[in-house]
Order: structure tokens, then C-alpha cells, then sequence
């Protein structure tokens, strides 16, 4: 594409136009690789009132926009459409306040979610959503998908933490709702926004609520014969009155993952293994923990294991942390669910995706916040092979439908996007998807922000491209 000719080129300058093929193929897919389509073109601005320049200019021109920040979504959220453009946040990465009196963060979308805690804990604080992407995730899209993370049992999902927001809307309106204090009168301006999947507009500033780091964590892996046991035990806990910071549960699959990637320790032979976080005063932790001791040996675990220092605990959320990338390590594609079923089926949930796995002849491995119900099944398959990608899509289903069978969601936090937009009528009535349509479209008229996602009946924003990307199977990209 000449730039020249381009109708947005004027908006920037010329170097921060990307077009040429290696650099926009970067940007052709996120998280879920599955699925991919080129650019026009990809704009890199850096100041908010460039973000308003663009989200104006694609509104006169007719041209298709989507914000895109680190790309790990997971549900096709920040996937590009044919004929538009990326803009790109990165450069708007910029702490803009941080009050430790008021216990707030002003930060624009490009920051890094873990660089608010690091810049937090000099005054004793953290932010408390952690996504397992939190490295390398950017606030702004976690604003856009809700995100929760481990600790999303005691702490909530993103709009549980985020206060007030300045953001430009498809209409090329700039808003400021909300602000640095808690009490709100009036529509929840902010939480309707959290959550919106770039189809209403673009954040460009985010406040967000700090809490005291806890004075103390209790950490325990306990390690189980059966994954239903191990599902099973998170009913215990909570049936007990206890309100861990985070349980998480990794399968067998999954802890062969994490052992080879990070040599993570865990007991050998299990089918499972649980992690369970209390946090908070040391008083509270040292009476929790005896009780979460009882409640976990009634469940005839294989091992219990506690962290007995700061080194130990983070060796066990290494582990988990990173177990969505290790997976990679044993299969060459995989498709990773976002379902969620009420705590009391985690065990029968967990028993019928064992059966898809066998039935369908595909590994299935589960990685999940067990605390409330978010199943995170990673199904893996093979691209190159013909017929793989469906098949596991079809797994896919069959798991969201479970969901929805046992009064669960199709989502918890990665969103509907691409993935799982066939699925929304499975959820709600065809008059509340028409009244969410109707939202969107008071925000979006002309309906430019990230269209084609979380709708049904959109046309495919996206080719269907499994494998390798052709640059990287003819080694391309390597040289370059």
C-alpha cells in the first residue's frame, strides 16, 4: 500500500505508519493463533491526543479500527479486520500518578499490568488483578476483557479495581467518568465500560484502586489421585468458611508442561494438583491455616506440601504461571477454553471433559481458577494435520455447552472475541443480545471500534490459518 494514498496518512507522521509486510505480520494475530488476517496498516501513536486524531479520522473515513496493546488475548479479542487498522498502545505506557495516601494509580493503557504493583510496593501497596499474563499484559486491555487472575476468588475482576477512566468513543467523544473516590453516584459508567471488548471505544486513562500488600501468605500444594478429587477439595475449602486468596488446579498434563518448561517441583504421580493461598494478618493466616490443614487431609490427599519461605511460594506460582506457554512445549497448536461452571460441578465438570478428551482422541489439559468455577481447558492439536483444528473446535463446543447445561458462562474473563461469539445466543435471549447490540451501537454507531467480535452472525473478520505462519515455515522471518 502506498502511504501516500492512504486516507489516514496525514495523522501521523510516516514513520509511525506501519505497512510493509514483515512488520504488520506481527500484528496479524494475538493470543489465539488460530486465527489471523492482515492489517491495512498499523498506527503507532503516542500521545492521547494522537489515539483521538485516529479514532476520529476512522470514523470520517468509514475505516475499521482495533486497539491492540500486547496481543495476549486468548479469545481472538484484539485479531485485526480486513481493510482497517491497528492502533497500536504500547507507547502510551506511562504511570501518570501514583497517590499512596488515596491508595490509587493513574495510568495510561500501554502500562504493563505488573509495573503498578513493582511501582506500588515502595508504599506497601499492590494491584491486585494478576492475570497470568501480567508480565507482558497491558491495562488497557485488561479494562477491554475484564480480566481477573489467581487471586480474582477474594479480590474481584478488573471493575472491581478501576475507578475512573478517560476514554475516547467510537463517536470521537472524549469522556471522564468516575474518579480517585469510591462512592459513585448515578449509572456505573465505568463498570459498563470494563468489560467492553473495544467495541465501544478506546481507554486512554485508567484509575485504579491499590490495596495494602498482605502481611502475610500461607501457600500449600496439595497433590491428589483423581482430578474430581482435587475439584472436590475446592468445594471443601469454601464449605468451610475459608476464603483463600486464590486455589488453583493444574492436571497431570499440565504439571508435565510446567515441569519441563520451569522445572517446577511438583509430587509425582498425581493426577492433580491444587494450590491453595491464604493471605492477610499474620494472626488471621496462623487460625486459617489450621482449619485449611483439616479441611485438606479430609480429602485423602497423595501429598500436602507448604511453602515454607518467599522462595518456595514463588516456585509454586511459577509453575502456574507459566503453564499456559509450557503447553506449548508438547504440542505444536492448542485452543484454550474460558468457561466457567458453579463450584459445587467442578468435579462433574472436570469428569466430562476427561471423557472428550478420550472420546474425541485429543489431549485435553486443565489449568483453572478453582476458586470460582473458571475452567481453562487447553485442547491440543496438531495444525498441520488436516481436519485437526475442527476437531478440537468441536471439543471446544462441546465444553461451552457443558457450561452453559451445568448455569454456568461461555466466558470468565478472556471474553467472547472471535472465539466464542456463536455462542452468546447459547446465554442470553435473542431480545437481550439485541438490547446489547443497541449499546454498543449508542457508543459506536457506526459500529468501526473491533467490529465482527462478540456478536453472532458477523461476517469472519479473520482467515482460518493453523500452523505456522507461511513467513515462518519457509524461515523468512528468521533472516529478517
Amino acid at each position: 500500500m502506498a502511504l501516500k494514498t492512504f486516507p489516514l496518512a496525514s495523522v501521523l507522521p510516516a514513520e509511525r505508519w506501519l505497512t510493509a509486510p514483515a512488520q504488520l505480520a506481527a500484528y496479524e494475530s494475538d493470543g489465539l493463533t488460530a486465527y489471523r488476517e492482515r492489517p491495512l496498516a498499523v498506527a503507532v501513536p503516542e500521545s492521547e491526543d494522537e489515539v483521538i486524531a485516529l479514532v476520529c479520522a476512522c470514523r470520517d473515513a468509514g475505516v475499521p479500527m482495533v486497539a491492540r496493546g500486547s496481543g495476549t488475548s486468548l479469545s481472538g479479542g484484539s485479531l485485526p479486520v480486513a481493510g482497517g487498522i491497528v492502533i497500536a498502545l504500547n507507547r502510551l505506557n506511562r504511570i501518570l500518578r501514583l497517590d499512596p495516601e488515596d491508595r490509587t494509580a493513574v495510568v495510561q493503557p500501554g502500562v504493563i499490568n505488573s509495573q503498578v504493583t513493582a511501582a506500588a510496593a515502595p508504599h506497601g501497596l499492590h494491584y491486585a488483578p494478576d492475570p497470568s499474563s501480567q508480565t507482558i499484559c497491558t491495562l488497557g486491555g485488561n479494562v477491554a476483557f475484564n480480566s481477573g487472575g489467581a487471586h480474582c476468588l477474594k479480590y474481584g475482576m478488573t471493575s472491581n479495581h478501576v475507578l475512573g477512566l478517560k476514554a475516547v468513543l467510537g463517536t470521537g467523544e472524549v469522556v471522564r467518568w468516575g474518579g480517585a473516590g469510591r462512592e459513585r453516584v448515578g449509572p456505573d459508567w465505568c463498570g459498563l465500560f470494563t468489560g467492553h471488548e473495544g467495541l465501544f471505544g478506546i481507554a486512554l486513562e485508567i484509575t485504579l484502586q491499590l490495596l495494602p500488600r498482605p502481611e502475610c501468605f500461607h501457600t500449600v500444594l496439595a497433590g491428589y489421585r483423581t482430578l474430581e478429587q482435587a475439584g472436590d477439595a475446592v468445594g471443601a475449602v469454601i464449605a468451610a468458611g475459608l476464603l483463600p486468596g486464590a486455589m488453583e488446579i493444574m492436571d497431570a498434563l499440565a504439571l508435565e508442561a510446567a515441569r519441563a518448561a520451569v522445572h517446577a517441583e511438583y509430587p509425582p504421580g498425581c493426577a492433580a494438583v491444587l494450590i491453595v493461598e491464604l493471605e492477610g494478618p499474620r494472626e488471621t493466616v496462623a487460625a486459617e491455616r489450621i482449619r485449611l490443614d483439616a479441611v485438606l487431609s479430609a480429602g485423602d490427599p497423595v501429598a500436602v506440601r507448604s511453602a515454607r519461605d518467599t522462595t518456595e511460594r514463588l516456585a509454586i506460582w511459577k509453575g502456574r504461571k507459566s503453564a499456559f506457554s509450557a503447553v506449548g512445549r508438547l504440542s505444536p497448536d492448542f485452543i484454550v477454553q474460558d468457561g466457567v461452571v458453579p463450584r459445587r460441578r467442578l468435579g462433574e465438570a472436570l469428569r466430562r471433559i476427561a471423557e472428550l478428551s478420550r472420546e474425541s482422541g485429543l489431549r485435553i489439559a486443565n489449568v483453572f481458577h478453582a476458586g470460582d468455577g473458571n475452567l481453562h481447558p487447553l485442547i491440543l492439536f496438531d495444525g498441520r494435520q488436516p481436519g485437526a483444528l475442527a476437531r478440537a473446535e468441536a471439543v471446544a463446543a462441546e465444553i461451552l455447552r457443558l457450561c452453559v447445561a451445568m448455569g454456568g458462562s461461555i466466558t470468565g474473563e478472556h471474553g467472547i472475541g472471535v472465539e466464542k461469539r456463536d455462542f452468546l445466543g447459547d446465554l442470553f435471549s435473542p431480545d437481550e443480545v439485541e438490547i446489547q447490540r443497541r449499546i454498543r451501537r449508542a457508543f459506536d454507531p457506526g459500529e468501526l471500534c473491533n467490529p465482527g467480535k462478540m456478536f453472532p452472525g458477523a461476517g469472519a473478520p479473520a482467515l482460518s490459518r493453523p500452523g505456522l505462519h507461511p513467513l515462518e515455515a519457509s524461515g523468512t522471518l528468521s533472516r529478517m
